[in-house]
């Protein structure tokens, strides 16, 4: 495999580019021993059952402390061990490394005068690192680009400017023009990155901080002005972050010559190149084995795949984030749901090379789209199966969408079963995945129109499934599992409908599995179901009190939580499913699928959905979506207050009936519009009992045998507490 050369490799019909490598005089720093995490649970979730049997290993254990239950819940994706709770956790400590020294540090129970004594010693004994040296010369676009500017000499690591962050978390990336170029057999990447910030705080910004992987290396920064280009000076250093594989980051210091005003914007062309291998770094020091940390973080740059997810899993293009760690509760992964949403309207661009020897890949998926390569051999003489080359591909500009971006090479061709379209080379289990999704298409065909939107993609890859609409990355043998229904049905919803809000994509997603559960198991099961699936978020959500400002919570057109946009958003279509009937929702999703890409707010799609909805039902449904859908005003709370049966007197032409009196209380804000079940023996009449925030209501109903029981709501109306009440009935004869 060729070095990267000075020499014109890349040739995308009028896109061109020139690479050249460059040292700039850092050498990489080995792991040094740091301070461990007194943190022992780690679970990433997927689909139904939102488990990773990867992390197996570790004791399936919630704190007793119901502050950090509910925190470790909030997310439904991490949870608290006892044993963390022995031990006083620093979550602020050591936070910035120089690049060529990390000082040793003793494990647990150091306090953080300490540490900040023991990394200034180590800061004040720590030579400045030497000059960098070296240039990068490349060529995109039919526009070329002068060579850049020597970067200047970094300063001495207590030199580097203090970020706080709240700075770090004041950029929104509006733009990404990416030059990558891959080299699989060295597991190598290197990046021209051109991209536009804005300052979304109310403070001007002096300094600009970027964050790529830590085995990767800032080269150079310039800014971009009508008034031509500006080499910045650029200040690197390691700082800890779980946002990696690695749990640390590069961060590149950018001094900017003029503060960057509030809601002002600038444009970057930065250069980083490095190594991108599998690490299990960040989950080792948390208490999984290499084994299970390297099934969850198996992203690389390899010879046998190049799989790359994102902030989050790896840092491959730049971000800027404040430091997150997986002990701090949920902000990890509540962080990735907030970048995806403040980024949702950013444009992204990839110009894509890939040296190979031998046979080129055959296709890249980049954030869940797919572009062929175009190969061109580098030795025309020589043999097929050692030959050089390159391969190109370019995914055109468009908007990121509720997204981290994603890249994944393939080396064969898909094999195509609608709906499936399958990239393996295991093709036993291919009659297996087949046989597991038509019960799901024709759920979907029933509900939503006889043909998909697209093919549901599925890689096969070991390890943590991942997910980004109809692109599914998984173990081929374990979709052909017979417990894998569920999962399917998941993804292959995202084939059907594509709206790009993601309480509705995600929330339908949950939605149709609960459906296709209830089609094989019943309803009482499913409710069930229901009910274990919104354990979380009964946690989670806000118990807001009368009288006192609601909490904003998070609303479902605006939510970065999973909790809310699938956990709660498919109990909401489910709610929705009972006040408008199977019919009307059906209709509605069928039109709404087939709709042009929408250019309005979330909030105004939101609307728009429920007006499509209550023409096709004929009911007014705001009252619902304004208390489940637009606000997050928590869960209810309801109460059977009080339960009166009276007989009444036989009259002509009817015999003795029952005069039942029902008294329920809501202590919760949101409505809630539940069954009201009276039982007679083997008989019952059912009638629906709306019942405001904060409010008392009683309704009647004759039965014409004593009753027995009553019972409210059964289940499919999630609650703070309990969402089924019952109450039996005596009847007292003289």
């Amino acid at each position: 495999m060729k070095p990267l050369s000075s020499t014109p490799v890349i040739s995308t019909g009028a896109h061109s580019a020139q690479w050249r490598d460059r040292s700039i005089g850092l050498s990489p720093t080995r792991p040094q021993t740091r301070v461990a995490y007194p943190f022992a649970q780690f679970v990433k979730a997927w689909g139904i059952a939102r488990s990773a049997p990867s992390l197996a290993n570790f004791p399936p254990t919630l704190s007793s402390r119901p502050k950090h239950r509910a925190l470790a819940m909030r997310s439904g994706e991490i949870c608290f061990s006892p044993a963390a709770e022995q031990h006083s956790f620093p979550s602020r400590y050591h936070r910035f490394l120089s690049t060529n020294v990390q000082p040793k540090m003793p494990k647990f129970k150091v306090g953080l005068l300490a540490l900040a004594l023991l990394a200034a010693t180590a800061h004040a004994q720590t030579p400045s690192p030497d000059p960098p040296k070296g240039e990068v010369i490349i060529q995109s676009g039919d526009t070329p680009t002068a060579s850049t500017p020597k970067s200047t000499t970094q300063p001495a690591a207590d030199a580097t400017p203090d970020i706080t962050d709240a700075e770090r978390s004041a950029l929104i990336f509006t733009a990404y023009d990416l030059d990558a170029r891959l080299t699989p057999a060295s597991a190598r990447l290197a990046m021209r990155a051109r991209i536009t910030v804005r300052n979304d705080s109310t403070t001007p910004l002096t300094y600009i901080a970027l964050q790529i992987s830590s085995s990767l290396t800032w080269e150079s920064a310039t800014l971009t002005t009508g008034a031509g280009r500006t080499h910045l000076p650029l200040a690197q250093h390691l700082i800890e972050t779980d946002a990696d594989h690695t749990g640390h980051a590069r961060e590149a210091v950018l001094t900017l010559p003029t503060p960057l005003a509030p809601g002002a914007s600038l444009e970057l062309d930065t250069f980083y190149s490095g190594t991108l291998t599998q690490d299990a770094a960040r989950l080792e020091r948390i208490g999984a084995t290499h084994d299970a940390a390297l099934e969850t973080d198996w992203d690389a740059i390899a010879p046998e795949s190049t799989a790359l997810r994102g902030f989050g899993d790896v840092l491959w293009y730049p971000v800027s984030a404040p430091q997150l760690f997986l002990g701090e509760g949920a902000k990890l992964f509540e962080a990735v749901g907030q970048t995806k949403l403040r980024g949702s309207a950013s444009s992204i661009h990839l110009r894509l090379a890939v040296e190979y020897r031998g046979d080129p890949p055959i296709a890249a998926y980049f954030c869940g789209r797919r572009a062929a390569f175009t190969a061109l051999s580098d030795d025309a003489n020589a043999s097929i199966a050692t030959a050089p080359g390159l391969a190109t591909a370019d995914f055109a500009t468009v908007p990121l969408g509720f997204r981290i971006p994603s890249l994944f090479l393939i080396a064969a061709h898909e094999t195509l079963a609608p709906p499936l379209a399958i990239e393996s080379a295991d093709e036993s289990a291919l009659p297996l995945v087949e046989a597991n999704a038509k019960p799901a298409a024709a759920l979907l065909t029933d509900w939503l129109g006889p043909q998909p939107l697209s093919s549901l993609t599925i890689l096969d890859h070991p390890g943590q499934p991942f997910e980004d609409g109809p692109l599914l990355v998984a173990p081929l043998s374990a979709l052909g599992a017979a417990d894998a229904g569920p999962a399917l049905t998941h993804s292959l919803t995202h084939a059907w409908i594509q709206t790009g809000r993601p309480w509705m994509d995600e929330g339908l997603a949950q939605f149709f599995v609960l459906l296709g559960l209830e089609r094989a198991k019943g309803r009482d099961v499913t409710i069930g179901q229901l009910g274990d699936l919104l354990q979380p978020l009964n946690l989670a959500e806000p118990a807001p009190e009368q009288n006192k400002p609601t909490p904003t919570g998070q609303p479902l057109p605006t939510a970065t939580s999973e909790l809310y946009y699938r956990r709660k958003a498919a109990a909401v279509f489910w709610m929705l499913r009972d006040l408008a009937g199977d019919d009307p929702l059906k209709l509605t999703l069928q039109a709404w699928r087939n709709r042009p890409v929408s250019t309005e707010t979330p909030e105004q799609d939101a609307v728009a959905f429920e007006a499509a909805l209550e023409k096709n039902a004929d009911k007014n449904l705001h009252w619902f979506f304004d208390d489940w859908v637009f606000h997050d005003r928590g869960l209810p709370d309801l109460t059977l207050v009080d339960v009166t049966p009276r007989q009444l007197p036989a009259t002509a032409g009817r015999s003795t009936g029952w005069l039942v009196s029902v008294t329920a209380r809501n202590d919760g804000a949101a409505v809630a519009d539940v069954p009201l079940v009276i039982r007679s023996g083997s008989f019952s009449v059912t009638q629906r009992m709306r019942i405001a925030g904060f409010a008392t209501v009683t309704t009647r109903i004759v039965v014409e045998a004593p009753p027995t029981q009553v019972v409210l709501n059964d289940g499919g109306t999630p609650e703070q507490r309990n969402s089924t009440h019952s109450r039996d009935i005596t009847i007292r004869t003289n």
